[in-house]
């Protein structure tokens, strides 16, 4: 017999940045789906979002929010989250622009500084949501 592999399923939208590399937005995985880290890239306007650490990470938690949606769930269904900052100064703001998009029970988070990022970018959020399959 050979192992059963695991199903799995590609989540995709044209509301967040396209992969540039051999990755998939999000993955699902049962009730799970695996969103890959989003950088500030607005996809409607096809570029970088090169403000604030607030613009960025905003366009971050919107990208999130796409992908999320694409897959049939909502922001209140993330359970993990990864911030990744090339400076570490910025957490508090970043901090609170995070936080104006839960209102209870916001998912477990790390926050780690990185040495760089793709694209020179100051941020990068990657998230992971329980999304129940429909029946």
């Amino acid at each position: 017999m050979s192992p059963k592999t695991p199903k799995k399923e590609v989540v995709y939208t044209e509301s967040a940045p396209q992969p540039v590399g051999p990755y998939s937005q999000a993955i699902r995985a049962g009730d799970l789906v695996f969103v890959a880290g989003q950088v500030p890239f607005d996809p409607v306007a096809g570029e970088f979002v090169r403000g604030t650490i607030a613009d960025q990470a905003r366009q971050c938690m919107e990208n999130i929010r796409a992908i999320v949606e694409a897959a049939g769930g909502t922001l209140s269904q993330l359970v993990k989250t990864t911030i990744f900052l090339t400076n570490i100064a910025d957490f508090t703001v970043v901090n609170e622009v995070y936080g104006n998009y839960f209102d209870l029970a916001p998912p477990a988070r790390s926050t780690v500084q990185v040495a760089a990022l793709p694209k020179g970018v100051a941020i990068e959020i990657e998230a992971i949501a329980n999304v129940p399959l429909k029946s």
